[in-house]
């Protein structure tokens, strides 16, 4: 049985994408299946992962409009047991036209049920907003990781982001578990790092990954290239990080 694993935070910026994709390869490199959707109509995900977004035919928008099943949507990338199912700029136009459909938070969940079952990890790459799009994403998935940069700003928005949370269990999602919250950009250098870290530890307590995401430049070059940072290099610091998440992932539902 596959679990369903939203990435989301309404913050821009906060590694949301970077843990998708390295998270996704990682994982495959620990010989589990992985589906990576790309869900927000930035299709960061789907260059990351050396897709030219241009090309994209089928991906999340026809899968949320149900003019494609979801297998017609799958391609397979040249990264070890990763598929992807990826966006397109036109996935913005969703939005608006789910607006007066019924069950409309329910498009992405109804989609994902025949093929949920082929993977062990389907991880979703939410856009950067509390829309109808992340709002479809958190209705589908078993659980939810929140990336949150050691920087100034780091709590603010997060108590809107669980409020958005505790109605989707209410309303739509029972289920929906805090798979965890991910520190990530962490510079050990910086004192406002190192509080950032006490004080979600603090606040949180079980709640947050061990797993400390760090600044790293190899890490930050690896999308330009269309790569994870496990096929771009994978003795740097960013992939002994998202290797050591995936297993801190994998043993936690094992």
């Amino acid at each position: 049985m596959g679990k369903i694993i939203a990435i989301a935070n309404q913050k821009g910026g906060v590694g949301k994408t970077t843990t998708s994709i390295n998270l996704a390869a990682s994982l495959g490199v620990l010989e589990k299946k992985v589906l990576l959707i790309d869900a927000d109509p930035q299709a960061n995900a789907t260059s990351g992962i050396g897709l030219d977004v241009e090309t994209v035919e089928i991906g999340t928008y026809q899968l949320l409009e149900h003019s494609n099943i979801a297998k017609e949507a799958i391609i397979t990338t040249e990264t070890p047991n990763l598929d992807i199912i990826p966006a397109h700029i036109d996935l913005v136009a969703i939005e608006i036209e789910l607006v007066d459909k019924d069950q409309r938070e329910y498009m992405l969940k109804n989609a994902l049920q025949e093929i949920k079952d082929e993977y062990d990890y389907i991880l979703i790459d939410c856009a950067p907003s509390l829309g109808l799009l992340t709002l479809n994403a958190l209705t589908a998935a078993d659980s939810v990781i929140i990336p949150i940069q050691c920087e100034y700003f780091a709590l603010e928005g997060l108590g809107k982001l669980l409020n958005t949370i505790k109605s989707v269990q209410k309303i739509h999602n029972s289920d929906l578990d805090i798979e965890g919250l991910l520190l990530t950009m962490y510079d050990s250098r910086l004192r406002l790092s190192n509080q950032v870290v006490e004080e979600v530890q603090k606040h949180f307590n079980d709640m947050v990954f061990q797993t400390i995401i760090q600044r790293n430049v190899r890490l930050s070059e690896a999308p330009s290239y269309g790569e994870s940072i496990i096929n771009y290099d994978a003795s740097s610091k960013g992939a002994s990080n998202y290797l050591s998440l995936a297993k801190e992932i994998i043993n936690k539902n094992s």
